[in-house]
């Protein structure tokens, strides 16, 4: 699958050809391959080494991926463009460009009909992710004409990160009502690599939305967050949300974080636990968050806060939107190690005073963490705020199918998701 030459994306060729001309004060030369700037011996992270995976020893599912959601092509350009940067000041320009642009992309073909005889669904995330951890491994491996320390490396990566998640471009038009929906990566990989994540789809299709409501515009923003400890302990959710939460132009009316959950339900999260408590999975870096369910840990970079926080969306209104052929809850159980005990008790009703979070309604992941984070900014800069956490549904495969990138149950699932979601967050509004 090709991505169509429509104006959208004609403007991103022409963006980036003029932004190429630009940087390298010549026309960029054809014969120079997408690779020849880039040290082939240098490692990239246990998430960027999944690239080559195949199921069963069969060719890279990733690769076949962004083939047929046309990503690929926007890795190549990618590494063809850093081949041509003559100077730090234009690495930092081309990176963020088309960390953006990558993320323009990804959120236009969620939207728009894609066509081609084997392309992936509009709505399929995964094209995104994959693109997204080539073009950072590119960057890993690149080897520019200047020198490049590795705080510098670092830096410009961590712009593509931010750029191409949306979290550089989260900005709401003036006399709209202002909606921000976060969604996740996919995830548990080792397990699967052929997975996606249903949060970071709906994400994708709500970007840059506008609805009508009861006669009130909304628009939303999204942003996808890594699984990865790192990327939350470096701060990545507040520098994201935070701003939304300020007085100015930029602040939000609601905010609400999603992730992959359970099966079969919607989950409306009511208590965030501050800790960290899964010992059974690693992040997508294979990383333990350091807790158990006996003895979680706190992140070292959250801000203080109580050990449960309360959701203050509208959770009954939400409750009662149409999710067939799903349903919804709304969650209160709690795992907590109570005041003056050792060990952790289920509490189906929420936390009791003075108790320690092991697991809020959401878990004790990454997802529970980014609920938390988000209403703890809330309490801290606008109290009022309608804030708090969606899990949706886990997205499964047809179970016959064990070794190609989709079928038609796993596509049927993804829209039914989406589609509940995208009712659930209508309903919150009025």
């Amino acid at each position: 699958m090709r991505l169509r030459p429509s104006s959208f994306h004609r403007s991103l060729l022409i963006g980036a050809l003029a932004l190429t001309a630009v940087l390298s004060g010549a026309p960029m030369v054809q014969a120079v391959p997408t690779t020849g700037c880039l040290d082939q011996s240098t490692a990239g992270t246990v998430e960027e080494q999944r690239l080559d995976r195949g199921v069963g020893g069969g060719p890279s599912v990733p690769a076949e991926i962004l083939r047929r959601s046309g990503f690929d092509q926007q890795v190549e350009l990618f590494t063809r463009l850093l081949c041509h940067v003559p100077t730090r000041q234009a690495a930092a320009v081309l990176v963020r460009a088309q960390g953006e642009t990558l993320w323009r992309t990804a959120t236009y073909r969620a939207q728009h009909p894609v066509h081609g005889a084997d392309a992936l669904p509009a709505t399929d995330d995964r094209g995104l992710y994959w693109a997204r951890i080539s073009m950072a491994f590119a960057l890993r491996q690149w080897q520019p004409r200047f020198g490049l320390g590795t705080t510098e490396r670092a830096g410009l990566i961590k712009s593509f990160e931010y750029a191409s998640r949306g979290i550089t471009s989260t900005r709401f038009t003036p006399g709209v009502r202002k909606i921000l929906v976060t969604g996740f990566d996919p995830f548990t990989l080792d397990a699967d690599i052929r997975i996606g994540n249903p949060s970071g789809a709906n994400a994708l299709t709500l970007d840059g939305q506008r609805w009508t409501v009861n006669g009130k515009t909304y628009e939303i923003q999204t942003v996808v967050f890594p699984v990865r400890y790192t990327d939350f302990d470096e701060n990545m959710v507040e520098n994201a949300l935070a701003p939304h939460y300020r007085p100015g132009p930029q602040h939000a009316d609601l905010v609400m974080t999603a992730s992959q959950g359970r099966v079969g339900i919607f989950d409306l999260e009511v208590f965030n636990g501050r800790r960290r408590s899964v010992s059974s999975i690693g992040d997508n870096n294979n990383l333990w968050g350091g807790g158990t369910i006996n003895a979680p840990v706190v992140s070292p970079s959250m801000p203080p806060g109580p050990e449960f926080i309360t959701s203050s969306l509208p959770l009954a209104r939400m409750s009662q939107a149409d999710v067939s052929p799903f349903r919804t809850r709304v969650n209160t159980s709690v795992l907590e190690i109570p005041a003056g005990q050792t060990e952790p008790v289920r509490r189906p009703d929420g936390p009791t005073p003075g108790s320690i979070a092991s697991e809020g309604t959401g878990g004790g992941y990454l997802s529970n963490e980014v609920a938390y984070r988000n209403t703890l900014q809330r309490d801290l800069l606008d109290p009022s705020m309608p804030a708090g956490h969606l899990h949706v549904p886990v997205l499964s495969f047809d179970p016959a199918n064990k070794t190609e990138i989709t079928d038609p149950t796993y596509e049927a699932n993804r829209e039914s998701i989406v589609t509940g979601a995208h009712a659930i967050l209508r309903a919150a509004l009025r």
